[in-house]
C-alpha cells in the first residue's frame, strides 16, 4: 500500500507558477502626428494603434522585437527587454518614404495646371509607356493609341491600311488630334494616324469627351496631344533599325541639342517601306505596299524670364498600294488596284509672354496643305486640302480663380479636282472664357464656355462643367460638356469607297455631340485604380 502512494505521488506533478507577463505601451506618431491604424507586429501577432496613435500590448519576458509600419512611411523595427511585470514606454516616430515627385502639367487645357489638380479628366501616357510601344511598332503610334483606356483603333480601309481612332465608341472624324498643341494633322485624321512616327513624343494627352469649349468644331468624341520631346542641356541621338518578318522596314532617327543657354532645336527623320503581302494566298494583298518618309525639325526658344518660342516645319512622302496581287487576276472583277499618294507640308509656331499684371500671353499658328491621289481601280480622283488655325489666349490667376480667354480662328478648304461638286470653304471665327476655381483644398471645379460662329451652318455655343473632389486617397471627377462638328465628305466610309460614290442629301446640318463623364480614383503609393463611366452622343 505504501509503495501505491508513493508512485502516484510520483505522476502528480504540481504546476510551476505562472510568470508575471510584461506590458508594452506604444505611442506612435507619422511625421510628428499620431499615426492611427499603423500596425505593430510582435512575436508573429499584428496590432492597430487607437485614434491617439497608442496600442497596449502583452508580451512575455526577455527580448522583444517590435516591427511598426503604416502606409506611406519607412517602417521602424525595434528591440527591447522586458521585465516580468514592467510596463515599458516605447515612442516611435515614423518618417514619411524618399520620394521622386514628378509634375505633368498639361498643356491641352491651357490653364498651366498640374494633371492631379484638373477639374478635367485628362488621361497621359509618359515617355516610358511611349518608349516602350516604340520598339513594337515604330512607324506609327496606333498601337499605343490603341491600349489606352476607352480608345480603339479601326481599320477604315483595310485595302490601304487607313484606321481611325475611337474615343469611347464615337468615330475617329470626331477626335481632333494635335501636335503640340497645334492642329498640324489637318481637320481630320484617317490614313495620318499611319504616318505618325512616335519616336520624338515626350507624352500622349487625351481629353476625352466633347471639348468643343477648348477647341472649336470636330471636338465631338475628344482630343488627343502629341506633345514632342524637348531638347535638353546636352547633345542626344537616337537611331532605331527595325525589320518584320512580314516585310516591313523601319529607320528612325531623332537629334537633339542645345544652340546656346537660349535655343535649342531637335531634329526626326523617318524612313518606312511595307512589302505587299497576301497572307491567306486568294490573290488580294492582305497588307498594302507603302513607301514613306517623314521629316520634322523643331526650334525652341527661352529667355527665362517669361518668354518662350516653339516653332515647327513637316514634310510627308507616301506612296501606297493595295488590291490584287500582281500578276492575280480576279474573277468578279478582273485586276483592280487600289493606291493612294500622299503629299503633306505644315508648319506651326506657339510665342508666350508675361505682361505686367502676371497675364501670361499666348499666340498660336499653323498652316497644313496636303494634296492626294486617290485610285480605285479605273477611277482616279485627286483632291488639295489645306487648314489654317490661329489663337490668342490671356491667362491670368486671380485669388483662387484661374481665368482663361481668347479669340480663335479656323478655316478649312477642301477642293477635289475631279468631283468639284464636293468642293466646300469653311470659316469659323470663335471667343471662349474658362475659370478654374480652388473652392477648397479638396474641391476644385471648372467652367467654360465658347462662341464659334460657321460661316455656312450659324453660331454654336459650346459649354463644359467639371470638377473634382479629394479626400485623402480618394479622388473623384464629374464632366459634362458639349460640342459641334460641320459636314464633309471626307468620313470613314469615303477613305473606303472614294468621293466618286458618294451621294449627299440636301440640305446640310451640323452634328451636335454631348457627354457625361464620371469616374472614382484610389491611389496607393505609386500604383492607382480608376472605375470610369461614360456616355457620349448626339442629342435626338
Amino acid at each position: 500500500m505504501l509503495s501505491l502512494l508513493v508512485f502516484a505521488s510520483a505522476l502528480i506533478q504540481v504546476p510551476p507558477p505562472p510568470v508575471e507577463r510584461a506590458t508594452l505601451v506604444c505611442a506612435v506618431t507619422a511625421a510628428g502626428t499620431p499615426a492611427v491604424d499603423a500596425e505593430i507586429v510582435v512575436a508573429g501577432r499584428s496590432h492597430r494603434t487607437d485614434h491617439r496613435g497608442d496600442a497596449l500590448i502583452e508580451v512575455a519576458p526577455g527580448v522583444v522585437l517590435v516591427t511598426v509600419s503604416k502606409p506611406g512611411f519607412a517602417p521602424e523595427t525595434l528591440t527591447v527587454r522586458a521585465e516580468p511585470g514592467q510596463a515599458l514606454t516605447l515612442a516611435v516616430d515614423l518618417q514619411p518614404l524618399p520620394t521622386v515627385t514628378e509634375s505633368v502639367t498639361v498643356s491641352a487645357t491651357r490653364t498651366g495646371r498640374g494633371l492631379d489638380d484638373q477639374a478635367m479628366r485628362v488621361e497621359v501616357l509618359d515617355f516610358d509607356e511611349i518608349d516602350e510601344k516604340l520598339m513594337m511598332t515604330p512607324g506609327d503610334v496606333v498601337m499605343m493609341l490603341n491600349e489606352m483606356g476607352g480608345m480603339r483603333v479601326q481599320a477604315t480601309s483595310p485595302s490601304l491600311g487607313a484606321a481611325s481612332v475611337r474615343i469611347q465608341g464615337m468615330k475617329g472624324r470626331y477626335t481632333r488630334f494635335l501636335s503640340d498643341g497645334l492642329p498640324l494633322f489637318g481637320e481630320r485624321v484617317s490614313l495620318g494616324l499611319m504616318q505618325i512616327p512616335p519616336m520624338d513624343l515626350g507624352r500622349v494627352e487625351v481629353i476625352k469627351g466633347a471639348t468643343s469649349s477648348l477647341y472649336g468644331a470636330g471636338a465631338i468624341g475628344g482630343v488627343v496631344n502629341l506633345v514632342s520631346r524637348r531638347p535638353g542641356p546636352t547633345t542626344e541621338r537616337q537611331v532605331l533599325v527595325n525589320r518584320s518578318t512580314r516585310g516591313a522596314t523601319d529607320v528612325a532617327a531623332w537629334y537633339s541639342a542645345p544652340i546656346s543657354d537660349r535655343w535649342g532645336l531637335t531634329w526626326l527623320g523617318s524612313v518606312n517601306g511595307q512589302r505587299r503581302n497576301d497572307i491567306d494566298r486568294d490573290g488580294w494583298a492582305d497588307v498594302p505596299r507603302y513607301e514613306r518618309v517623314v521629316v520634322r525639325p523643331r526650334l525652341y526658344w527661352d529667355n527665362r524670364a517669361g518668354r518662350s518660342l516653339f516653332a515647327t516645319a513637316g514634310g510627308t512622302w507616301e506612296d501606297r498600294i493595295g488590291g490584287t496581287m500582281p500578276g492575280t487576276v480576279l474573277q468578279a472583277i478582273g485586276p483592280y488596284v487600289e493606291a493612294l499618294r500622299t503629299r503633306r507640308g505644315d508648319v506651326g509656331a506657339t510665342f508666350q509672354t508675361v505682361s505686367g499684371g502676371g497675364v501670361m500671353w499666348t499666340a498660336r499658328g499653323s498652316w497644313v496643305t496636303q494634296h492626294q491621289t486617290h485610285e480605285l481601280g479605273e477611277t482616279t480622283e485627286r483632291d488639295e486640302r489645306d487648314t489654317a488655325f490661329l489663337e490668342i489666349t490671356a491667362r491670368r490667376a486671380v485669388a483662387r480663380h484661374t481665368v482663361v480667354a481668347g479669340v480663335a480662328f479656323q478655316r478649312d478648304r477642301f477642293r477635289p479636282t475631279d468631283l468639284p461638286q464636293f468642293a466646300y470653304l469653311y470659316a469659323v471665327p470663335g471667343v471662349f472664357v474658362q475659370d478654374d476655381v480652388d473652392i477648397a483644398r479638396w474641391l476644385v471645379v471648372s467652367a467654360s464656355l465658347r462662341v464659334d460662329r460657321h460661316n455656312r451652318f450659324g453660331a454654336f455655343a459650346s459649354p463644359q462643367m467639371s470638377g473634382i473632389v479629394r479626400r485623402g486617397l480618394w479622388s473623384s471627377r464629374i464632366s459634362f460638356g458639349t460640342g459641334f462638328s460641320a459636314p464633309t465628305p471626307i468620313t470613314e466610309e469615303t477613305d473606303a469607297a472614294g468621293l466618286s460614290r458618294l451621294t449627299v442629301e440636301s440640305p446640310l446640318q451640323a452634328e451636335r455631340g454631348r457627354s457625361l463623364s464620371i469616374d472614382l480614383t484610389r491611389r496607393h503609393g505609386p500604383l492607382s485604380a480608376n472605375l470610369n463611366d461614360s456616355k457620349s452622343g448626339r442629342p435626338p
